[in-house]
């Protein structure tokens, strides 16, 4: 049986045009994927997550605090309105305010994702400067305390009053 030359010869690889459709088909899925997960939302809704665990921590400490010491808040809650959790807002209190929480009810005061580069404020160094990225707040009629983060992201409002 013979077969004739031009059957013989089998096309070998894809043609240019195969592959430009092919890449074509998968950059519009890539899109399709990138969109549908949007990654700066995953990591703003992330950076919510940990300022709302965050003031529950901070909020949970020092109300723990409060019952250790018959009521008695840390050393730099405000008396009444608001301060940022920082140590240039609590001024010499901020020394005190620290280690009132660190090591016994906070391993670490927490910090906003957004600030200081999202390391905490270890016990060291409580003596020097350092910002939280959270506010504080005491109210005059009932001293309710409120821990918020003014810096939550996609518009969420993060606050915890106890």
């Amino acid at each position: 049986m013979h077969i004739p030359a031009r059957l013989k010869t089998a096309q070998r690889g894809f043609t240019l045009i195969e592959l430009l459709v092919v890449i074509g088909i998968l950059a519009v899925l890539l899109a399709i994927v990138l969109v549908a997960i949007n990654p700066a939302r995953q990591f703003a809704q992330a950076n919510n997550t940990k300022r709302s665990s965050d003031v529950n921590a901070m909020l949970n400490a020092v109300n723990q605090y409060m019952a250790d010491n018959r009521g008695t808040p840390p050393t730099g809650v405000p008396a009444s309105g608001s301060a940022d959790i920082s140590s240039a807002a609590l001024a010499g209190d901020s020394q005190a305010f620290c280690e009132a929480l660190v090591t016994e009810y906070l391993a670490a005061l927490p910090v906003d994702p957004q600030t200081n580069n999202g390391d905490p404020v270890e016990e060291v160094d409580c003596s020097g400067t350092w910002d939280t990225g959270y506010e504080m707040s005491r109210s005059a009629t009932d001293n309710r305390i409120t821990v918020s983060a003014p810096g939550a992201e996609l518009g969420a409002t993060i606050t915890v009053t106890r």
